[in-house]
């Protein structure tokens, strides 16, 4: 397949794409109001002397990029044209990329990763993507966690009203001036020296946690 960086076409839609999408996302995320809970868990996380691996399904990305701006957070993203203007505009939210994804480059991205988490960095990590299934967590934040002896913290987030695409992972885009929901659960550590079965049940607990959270958000904004 050619690669997108070769066409001059792609290179300035890359850019135009960059340079509208975070104004607009920006203000969109400005008239957002927030109902959180579960903040206890993170501060406990950095307490500890520890740093958090941000788990939540892909379709919640646009409000988690919101909220977790300017922290200097590392999350993956793919290498394809997709990817780049994504890149470049979390890179303006504040956000490190480790490029990859679990269907091309994903052991470099995960390797980088685990540098940048060793340096104290916080990473952030869509359990299902980038192509699914849809909310059927993939292995590589638990294996990030055995790695780095750092936990996973599931988080979701719902909107009181929003935008559904017609996607894979059905995104969620939040309107102007909804109530958006946050929910962080207990963190899920996983022992250096884990085995398959220990690392399975992580995985599967995870997707389960995920459920409860988001029961959880949907109860705070009136709909559980």
């Amino acid at each position: 397949m050619t690669d997108w960086r070769a066409s001059r076409v792609r290179r300035y839609q890359t850019a135009a794409i960059a340079a509208i999408g975070y104004p607009l996302l920006n203000a969109l995320g400005r008239t957002w109001r927030w109902r959180v809970e579960g903040l206890e868990h993170l501060g406990a996380i950095s307490a500890a002397g520890r740093q958090p691996i941000i788990g939540f399904w892909h379709g919640r990305i646009l409000p988690a990029t919101i909220y977790f701006q300017r922290r200097g957070i590392v999350v993956m993203t793919s290498e394809n044209f997709d990817g780049e203007w994504i890149a470049r505009i979390i890179h303006r939210f504040g956000y490190g990329t480790a490029r990859g994804s679990t269907s091309r480059g994903a052991r470099k991205a995960l390797l980088r990763l685990l540098r940048e988490m060793k340096r104290g960095k916080s990473a952030g990590f869509t359990l299902d993507g980038p192509r699914g299934p849809a909310r059927i967590a993939q292995p590589g934040a638990v294996w990030l966690a055995k790695a780095t002896g750092n936990p996973v913290l599931p988080i979701h987030l719902e909107a009181s009203s929003h935008w559904t695409v017609r996607s894979w992972d059905r995104t969620q885009i939040p309107k102007p001036f909804a109530t958006v929901s946050l929910a962080i659960g207990e963190p899920v550590y996983v022992v250096r020296n884990a085995g398959d079965a220990v690392v399975e049940a992580a995985r599967s607990d995870l997707e389960q946690r995920l459920a409860a959270l988001e029961a959880q958000t949907r109860r705070m904004i009136g709909r559980g």
